[in-house]
């Protein structure tokens, strides 16, 4: 019996920290592949806040997998946002909500709406006080959602950024235009080198498309040998003498033809 009392100890102790570690890890809200490696975690970290460029096209992108997935997305405060860009983005329009005026009250329609929504994405139509931001950031934290914040906010987990955008489709003056490549940067706490990604935002059908980077590959200029430089050198001179021969031939030609009119 005094040997089986240590044992029991430590398996309990070891159950302890295997539970400790599962409740350590975080389940993250999914993303599209080509915007995963945006993220530490794979995908959008529960209880944080995440800062955004005022586009539509990387906000639905991020709204599209949560939704998909069967988390509720809200959108507060953007009138010119509408389902049916949502729709084409690839968001789950059964579990998607827009709000788009809330008026002053914007701060209290996204807490409101964060107690029953995963995701909420909201365009801030003022600065909210430090109070206020500790309020809401607690209640994320309860809750396990997501905030996305076209514009700034104090204490994100990240932010990220569109950069070189290059568009595609049209041809000589013609044609539609069918995609936007960008590169999408995102840095934070976590994260101060910033991680890159360079996608089709939008692609062709609506959702991002990953683009591989070309390797970088050394310029190769061959060196042509002696007798090979010789060659060219020589043939550069007769063409240069062939060009000089058919300017006189042409002013020959010219001279003759005014002799025979004056005679």
């Amino acid at each position: 019996m005094g040997m089986a009392l240590p044992v029991e100890v430590l398996r309990l102790q070891t159950e302890i920290s295997r539970m400790q570690r599962a409740s350590a890890r975080v389940t993250a809200l999914p993303v599209h592949d080509a915007l995963a490696p945006l993220f530490p975690e794979g995908g959008l970290r529960p209880g944080a806040v995440y800062t955004l460029d005022p586009a539509a096209s990387l906000l639905l992108a991020l709204l599209a997998e949560p939704s998909r997935a069967g988390s509720w997305c809200a959108v507060v405060g953007m009138p010119e946002l509408s389902a049916e860009a949502a729709e084409a983005a690839g968001v789950d329009l059964s579990r998607f909500a827009l709000v788009p005026e809330p008026g002053d009250r914007w701060l209290a329609a996204v807490s409101a709406i964060a107690e029953v929504f995963p995701v909420v994405a909201v365009r801030p139509a003022g600065s909210p006080r430090d109070a206020e931001v500790a309020r809401l950031t607690a209640r994320l934290r309860d809750r396990g959602g997501v905030l996305l914040v076209t514009g700034p906010w104090p204490q994100a987990e990240a932010t990220l950024h569109l950069e070189d955008p290059v568009w595609s489709g049209l041809g000589e003056g013609h044609g539609l235009l069918t995609a936007r490549t960008v590169t999408v940067s995102s840095s934070g706490r976590r994260s101060p080198v910033p991680k890159r990604v360079r996608v089709q935002l939008p692609g062709p059908q609506g959702a991002p498309v990953a683009v591989s980077r070309p390797a970088l590959v050394p310029a190769v200029v061959p060196v042509p040998a002696a007798e090979e430089r010789i060659d060219a050198a020589a043939a550069e001179r007769a063409e240069r003498a062939r060009a000089v021969l058919a300017r006189a031939e042409q002013k020959t030609r010219a001279a003759r033809r005014g002799l025979a009119a004056v005679g």
